[in-house]
């Protein structure tokens, strides 16, 4: 009998949760989402219009990231994703947004339905062992606010906290060590780890409990972007580790899809649709 290694059979139990074919149902999505930053140029030019259109590719599940959606109509949002069937589980909000107005990123939260708040970038600025060690008190004070809030705090990496090691230890290395790990969770790129020369496999199990979501972004041989299912990344052997059993959303991104956009997110969508693991 072949069993998907996923699952283990233990007397009557696991005979149990077996299907009528005898072999354990595959894992899957169950609601795929996308970054909206991957839609940028369309969702400024017409938020309204491109939510639709990613509804009717199917997508479930939209995180809201660049495009000005910050400067946008909330409410308006909110009520275009409920006509849709759409939810925004977490939002992209810059670091000096949180330091300089805490208050009004809490309120677009909720107005867009998140529970997570979601910072996504540190610029160079931040990109030195002072100013690192100097930002990590405010994650922390961050997460520790937006829970008090009804909200979570995650991080999002790209591929500088790997690489850039002050004193040989990484920045990533460094926010884990210096963060709270029962409030700041994070968001991990599976493509910026890669990029970055890491084992993204083994990060996954590392982090384990500490991952909220992944951004899904595929990889050519030559280490460019590409739609999710167009590259070299194998996403369900990723999936069915040990470390992914927690978490809770999978954003398609590129942050270099091509005009017009709609077919590449049709493409990573319909991957990860289909995908079993």
């Amino acid at each position: 009998m072949i069993v998907n290694r996923r699952h283990v059979l233990a007397g009557a139990g696991g005979i149990a949760a077996l299907g009528v074919t005898g072999i354990a149902q595959a894992a899957q999505i169950k609601a795929v989402g996308i970054q909206l930053y991957t839609v940028r140029d369309l969702f400024q030019k017409d938020p309204v219009k491109t939510l639709g259109d990613i509804a009717r590719i199917g997508y479930k599940e939209v995180e809201y990231g660049g495009g000005g959606y910050d400067g946008m109509d909330h409410k308006l949002l909110r009520r275009t994703m409920d006509r849709l069937g759409l939810r925004s589980p977490s939002i992209h909000v810059p670091y000096e947004a949180l330091l300089g107005a805490f208050d009004k990123q809490v309120e677009m939260a909720k107005t867009l339905g998140a529970d997570t708040i979601v910072l996504p970038y540190m610029v160079d600025q931040h990109r030195t062992e002072a100013g690192w060690t100097a930002a990590m008190p405010n994650f922390n004070r961050f997460a520790r606010d937006l829970r008090k809030a009804g909200l979570g705090f995650a991080y999002h990496n790209h591929d500088f906290e790997f690489t850039v090691k002050p004193g040989g230890v990484s920045l990533y290395e460094r926010l884990l060590k210096a963060t709270d790990p029962a409030l700041v969770k994070v968001e991990l790129d599976l493509y910026w780890v890669g990029h970055a020369g890491e084992d993204v496999g083994a990060w996954i199990d590392r982090l384990g409990p500490r991952l909220y979501a992944y951004h899904v972004k595929d990889a050519r041989a030559d280490g460019s972007m590409t739609a999710v299912g167009a590259g070299k990344t194998d996403f369900a052997a990723l999936f069915r580790r040990r470390g992914s059993a927690g978490v809770r959303h999978f954003y398609v991104e590129n942050d270099q899809a091509p005009a017009p956009y709609l077919p590449d997110v049709t493409t990573s969508f319909q991957t990860l649709k289909a995908l079993r693991y």
